[in-house]
Order: structure tokens, then C-alpha cells, then sequence
């Protein structure tokens, strides 16, 4: 049977954020140290301590925006432990993760140097749960400001002169969580209180990023957008895929039974209804939609690798997370209207990583191809696209076969992004081509796939699930038909004359 889109290339529903495909990094595990930093003596190939081979795979993915530090640990992160000679800096026990000596050797320098490195826009996470309003104040003083001021005189005297400029701040992590285990009444108050003193100096103009809810609770939504909404620009969304029946058996990453192929991919289409119901509700506060909606976590969660850190989050990369990946992105794509970020957790060796390392070994994992795939529709615009699915089943579990968005970039190349969920058949795709004037349309496309439900990279095997070029499609006059493999993600790209 054949599933069946319509895509209306004259019909554009709005502009695609692309910090949509923005990322995260903590200092957890071995994303920050060993990941991202090395320092100036590694014999890695680095800039000034960070790995140029990272950094060169993130620019080819042309990351947008990277949020730090945390997660959790933005919530116990003190600044200035983390600026001045590297030597001095205060030692801590990272409480959250592992258990293990933070040196602090990577700090704000460090954090927007690889930025600038990376050309992307920094996300900074502010510590409401353990901090102070004078804290947070004084961490955008010292950034930001240009001129004579206490903060300005300390970063010079560290070595910068010039502020920074700095975009995206947020105000708390997970505040009904490990951010103070909060009401969203008490949160609510809290933020329209620290949120007075994350000052604008210069033209430097900050977007205030509020703490929003966990998952489905609705009720933090409503109460943070009643009491606060007019003070804030964003606010976040957290949501993570588990596969297990609980947090504390999550399931395996590879290896896992087949019956959890289509219960991954439910999890994470489950990501709809979350945006469907929090938008709404953002909605009743702002018909405008001046307030944009930061999933700033987000990615599959499993039980870690045997034999590593449990507080360390490590865990393998294989075609379903990719899978999982293309799914979410598709449907950030489509309520762009709202969707303004979204940060996956995490960059480097950590959950849901683009990058895996050892070493002075690196290796691109199956998720860093769907955004490498998917970096076409950054800034595009969105357009309408009616989707007929079949269903893929078993006993307990039942999804559609096709997942799917489409854009158009500002040189009118459209861009299908087309997902078969199915793990075992086929998927034939019939594509109407509607509102499109040209006579000449010319399709190139890219599909990643792999032969079993866990296919993965490894470091001895580095390139086993990788795209490859895609030419299984038809076009007569404006119907295109596909032939998608099992378990593979495509985009194509039409370019008309």
C-alpha cells in the first residue's frame, strides 16, 4: 500500500528557528573534559584546549546555538570559580555527576571562546536553585558590560577586554527539580525577581529564557505563564525518550528486543502531544506568540554502557535514535509558530550525542547524520504538507509508517525530509508536487539506514550506518514516487529551472 503527501510549495506556514538544531553540553560525564576540552598541552590536535576535530564536525553540522552549563549542574555552577588563571580556580565535587573532581578549568573564556570557534550563538544557564540575584547579575555584568564597572575591570584583568555578546540567558534549570524541587508558584515569583537584574548594557539585548515544565505537567505551565509571562521572551520544555518501564530501568541502547524498536519511536512521537497541549495553553497568555517555547532538553535516555560511570550518562548511538532524532525534528519543523529552540541532549559522550570520543580517536554517530542531513532547513520556510500514513503494529504498539516536513530555502530549493519508521518492510511514498509553475524539476537525494534495529559506529568501525546517496524515486509531471528502505531517514532536495 502506498502512503501519500501533498506538499503546497506555495504555501508557506512560517519560518523555520534554526536554533531549532541547537545543542547542549554539561559538565557531565566526558562531554565538557575530554569531549569538548583538552587543554593547550594534549597531544589532540587543539586550539588553545579545544579539539579541532570536534570543533570541525560541529561546524560542518553548522550547529546554531550551544547551551551550558547545565542541566543540573548550572544549578549548583558558581562563575567565578571558573574564571582567573586556570591553576587557582576552585576544585569541587561534581554532586550530580559521578562524584567526580571539577577543576574548573573550563569557564566562561573557555565557553565562549569555542562559541566563537564554532560560530554559533551561546545559551547561558543561570543558577537560581544554590545562587543568588547578585550572583546572576553580576555573571551578565561581567560578560556584557562595556565600560567602568567592577565586573568589566575583572574580565579585563582576565584577559578580555571586549564584552561579549550574549543572546539566550536562562533564568534557573529544572527549578521543579534537581533546580530546588520548587512550586510553580514559588519559581514563578522567583524568576520575575532575578529576572529584573539580567540587564541589557549597551546593545547588547537579552532574551530572557524562563524555567517551563517537565514533561505533561500542565499545571506548571499555566501557573508560570499566569504570574510571569510578561517578563519573560521563552520558556522551556523538557521532555527525554525511555524505552523501559522506568527511570530506573530505562533499556538497553543496543541489543535491546525488537519489541522496543516501534515503543522508542512512540516515546518520541509523543513529543506532539506535548506541544500541541503546552502551546495551547501558551496561547490563552499570548495569541501573539511573542513568547517562543525553548525545548531546550530533549533525546532518547538509556541505562548507561556496562562498566562506565552510571553518573556519567555514556551510552552507544545506533539507527533507532536516529530514527528518534528525524521524528522530533520533523515535528519542531512543523510548530516552528511556537518551537524557537531546542537543544539535544548532549553534544559529546553524552545521552543522545552527535559525537562519541576516546581518546584521541572521534567518531560521528548516526544522530550527527540527521543533522547533518537535516541543517537544509535552518531559516527555511516551512511549508504545508498533508500527510496520509499506513501503520505499522504489534501487539502493543502502534505508529505510522511516515514521518515528514518540507521546506524552502531563500534560493527556492525545496527540501522533504521523509522518515520510514518501519524496522522490517518497505515504504512506497507517493509526493504531489502542488503550486509548483516550473516545467523542469531536477530531485537529488541523501537516505541513512542500516541492516539491523541497533546498527551502529564504532571507533574500529567508524562509517557502518552513514548516508549514502539516494536514487530509489520516480517523478512524472508533479507526482514523485519513493521507494524508502526499512529504518532510514531521506531528505531530498528539488531545485527547478
Amino acid at each position: 500500500m502506498t502512503n501519500r503527501i501533498t506538499v503546497n510549495t506555495d504555501r508557506v506556514k512560517g519560518t523555520i528557528n534554526r536554533n531549532i538544531y541547537g545543542h547542549f553540553s554539561e559538565h557531565l560525564g566526558r562531554c565538557i573534559y575530554e569531549g569538548l576540552w583538552v587543554g593547550e598541552d594534549s597531544p589532540i590536535p587543539n586550539t588553545n584546549g579545544i579539539r579541532n576535530d570536534v570543533v570541525a564536525a560541529l561546524k560542518k553540522m553548522k550547529i546554531p546555538v550551544l547551551r551550558w552549563p547545565g542541566g543540573c549542574f548550572a544549578d549548583e555552577y558558581h562563575w567565578k570559580d571558573g574564571i582567573g588563571p586556570r591553576e587557582l580556580r576552585k576544585r569541587m565535587i561534581n554532586t550530580h555527576w559521578g562524584g567526580v573532581v571539577e577543576n574548573n578549568h573550563f569557564g566562561t573564556h573557555e565557553f565562549m571562546m569555542l562559541c566563537e570557534l564554532l560560530e554559533c550563538e551561546p545559551y547561558i544557564n543561570g543558577n537560581v536553585g544554590s545562587g543568588t540575584v547578585q550572583e546572576m547579575s553580576e555573571w551578565v555584568e561581567y560578560m556584557t558590560f562595556e565600560g567602568v564597572s567592577p565586573m568589566a575591570e575583572l574580565r579585563e584583568a582576565n584577559g578580555r577586554t571586549e564584552p561579549w555578546k550574549v543572546k539566550y540567558f536562562g533564568v534557573g534549570n529544572e527549578n521543579w527539580g534537581c533546580g530546588g524541587n520548587m512550586r510553580p508558584e514559588y519559581y514563578a515569583d522567583l524568576y520575575r525577581q532575578f529576572q529584573t537584574y539580567v540587564r541589557n548594557y549597551g546593545d547588547n539585548r537579552i532574551h530572557k529564557i524562563a524555567c517551563g515544565p517537565n514533561g505533561d505537567d500542565y499545571h506548571w505551565m499555566e501557573t508560570l505563564m499566569k504570574q510571569a509571562h510578561r517578563f519573560m521572551d521563552s520558556t522551556t520544555l523538557h521532555y527525554y525518550t525511555i524505552t523501559g518501564d522506568s527511570w530506573q530501568e530505562k533499556g538497553a541502547a543496543t541489543g535491546f528486543p525488537e519489541e522496543q524498536w516501534l515503543r522508542t519511536l512512540k516515546q518520541a512521537l509523543y513529543m506532539e502531544e506535548l506541544l500541541v497541549k503546552h502551546s495551547a495553553i501558551m496561547d490563552q497568555y499570548d495569541p501573539e506568540k511573542r513568547i517562543g517555547l525553548l525545548v531546550d532538553e530533549w533525546g532518547t535516555w538509556y541505562d548507561v554502557e556496562p562498566g562506565t560511570n552510571p553518573g556519567f550518562l555514556y551510552q552507544q548511538n545506533t539507527i533507532r535514535d536516529a530514527l528518534a532524532a528525524a521524528i522530533t525534528l520533523n515535528l519542531f519543523n512543523q510548530h516552528c509558530d511556537r518551537v524557537q529552540m531546542a537543544n539535544l541532549a548532549q553534544l559529546v559522550n553524552v545521552l543522545q550525542a552527535v559525537i562519541l570520543t576516546e581518546g584521541e580517536k572521534m567518531l560521528l554517530t548516526p544522530t550527527y547524520h540527521v543533522f547533518d542531513m537535516y541543517k537544509v532547513h535552518q531559516d527555511a520556510q516551512l511549508l504545508d504538507i498533508h500527510l496520509t500514513s499506513q501503520v505499522v503494529k504489534n501487539d502493543k504498539q502502534a505508529i505510522p509508517q511516515i514521518s515528514s516536513s518540507a521546506s524552502k530555502d531563500d534560493e527556492g530549493r525545496i527540501h522533504i525530509s521523509l522518515c520510514n519508521l518501519d524496522h522490517q518492510s518497505n515504504a512506497a511514498v507517493e509526493i504531489e508536487l502542488r503550486g509548483l509553475v516550473e516545467d523542469k524539476v531536477k530531485v537529488v537525494g541523501t537516505i541513512l539506514s542500516a541492516d539491523k534495529v541497533d546498527g551502529h559506529n564504532t571507533f574500529e568501525h567508524p562509517d557502518q550506518v552513514a548516508p549514502a546517496a539516494f536514487t530509489a524515486f520516480t517523478l512524472e509531471g508533479r507526482i514523485l514516487r519513493v521507494d524508502l528502505v526499512p529504518m532510514s531517514v531521506t531528505v531530498l532536495e528539488l531545485t527547478t529551472e
